[in-house]
């Protein structure tokens, strides 16, 4: 069962693709490769249990269980220990990925407060999209009686593409909602 997003970039964008580009060969269209969702949370080094809910609230949001990322050096400055748990971080691929991006384009984005779309600058140049999210509410899948801090979120969105305006025709042939 594949689903709907790769569905349509199967049947709709690779098509398009090829006759805005002028691709001769089908493998050479740009393609969606992974996409990471990290949160980042400082305060979790004052109080520990903040990272119990952002690894659940991630998990819920993604379907797949993420990863804690810790401290790599000790930073006197900020109370911060080596070794310490200062975010979590999930990197999606196939069906997942796609399931994802679905929800996040047309449920999750659309109920930010004054959306009027995402910025089309957030390329890195590579052909890769990143995107903040100042709250995780957004999502239908959190249940807002158990969060208990909003926290922020980047989603990467990593692409096959050589420069970003392919990079760029090809989230918005996917149902980005990008600024005009």
């Amino acid at each position: 069962m594949r689903s709907r997003l790769r569905e349509h970039y199967l049947k709709n964008v690779v098509p398009a693709l090829i006759k805005e580009f002028g691709y001769t060969n089908p493998m050479a269209v740009p393609k969606l490769e992974k996409v990471s969702v990290n949160i980042g949370l400082g305060e979790a080094t004052q109080n520990p249990k903040l990272m119990d809910g952002a690894v659940a609230e991630l998990q819920a949001i993604t379907g797949q269980r993420p990863v804690v990322t810790r401290a790599t050096k000790s930073v006197a400055a900020f109370k911060l220990r080596e070794g310490m748990a200062i975010g979590c971080m999930v990197t999606l691929r196939g069906e997942r990925m796609y399931e994802f991006l679905d929800r996040l384009f047309n449920i999750a984005l659309p109920r930010v407060r004054d959306f009027r779309g995402v910025s089309s600058k957030s390329f890195d140049g590579r052909g890769n999209y990143t995107l903040g999210l100042r709250d995780q509410l957004i999502f239908p899948e959190v249940d807002y009686n158990k969060v208990e801090k909003i926290k922020g979120m980047n989603v990467c969105i990593t692409t096959t593409a050589k420069t970003d305006a392919e990079a760029l025709a090809l989230l918005k042939h996917l149902g980005m909602p990008f600024r005009q």
